[in-house]
């Protein structure tokens, strides 16, 4: 029993830490977020929401610059302000936009937020043996492995969750009658719009999947569906 005993205080540590991160973000959005009021975009959300037999689809706008969705872990969806700028901007289109709040729709309604609670209770486990273990035999260095290994398993569950997602979005869009073009569009100019390229960044360490796999991935199973 001791010897499990640094294991289950990881576990217990990191179940709180995560429902302190949930609490935090759940009244940061709260307190920086206000209704979408994009007739255009509202009108994309109900297109889809028609689709899943749902009365509507409410999206949030977080307001900040940065270029994001998000799905909250209460199941609230968001878009970012800045997303908004760049469709005031002809940057991105509505039907983007809408790709977007179908793959949060996808974490939301794939359980991504429990899982992920999960996965990171798992990788703390995972960091704390590996730590204990690799450093009988390699002092100092044991530490610095054991979070390597712990955050490219990490990284692999996430990869693993945004591939669903992107499955998800591409089910519902094609549904909706939007089609996944815009989601293949958007994924094309992502990385401008963000400024993210993870060049340099070891493909196995990425949190999400390179875009031409997701791309290939999304044009795969469209041409299945249509099929």
């Amino acid at each position: 029993m001791l010897k499990l005993l640094p294991v289950l205080l990881a576990i217990g540590y990191a179940l709180l830490m995560w429902r302190f991160s949930v609490w935090r973000t759940k009244t940061m959005l709260a307190q920086q977020s206000t209704p979408l009021r994009d007739p255009a975009l509202q009108a994309m959300a109900q297109k889809m929401a028609a689709a899943l037999e749902l009365p509507q689809i409410k999206v949030n706008v977080y307001q900040i610059e940065a270029v994001n969705g998000l799905a909250a872990p209460d199941g609230q969806i968001y878009l970012t302000q800045g997303f908004l700028d760049r469709k005031a901007r002809g940057e991105v289109s509505d039907a983007e936009l809408a790709s977007v709040i179908a793959h949060e729709l996808g974490h939301v309604a794939l359980g991504h937020t429990r899982r992920r609670m999960i996965d990171f209770t798992g990788q703390n486990a995972v960091f704390v043996m590996l730590s204990a273990l690799l450093n009988r035999f390699l002092p100092g260095l044991g530490v610095w492995i054991a979070n390597l290994i712990s955050g490219a398993l990490m990284a692999h569950m996430s990869r693993r969750d945004e591939f669903e997602a992107d499955a998800y979005a591409a089910a519902l869009l094609i549904k909706s009658g939007i089609g996944v073009a815009p989601q293949i569009s958007l994924f094309r100019k992502l990385s401008r719009l963000t400024g993210a390229t993870g060049a340099g960044t070891p493909a196995w360490l990425l949190s999400h999947p390179k875009t031409d796999d997701r791309i290939a991935a999304i044009e795969a199973m469209a041409a299945r569906w249509n099929a």
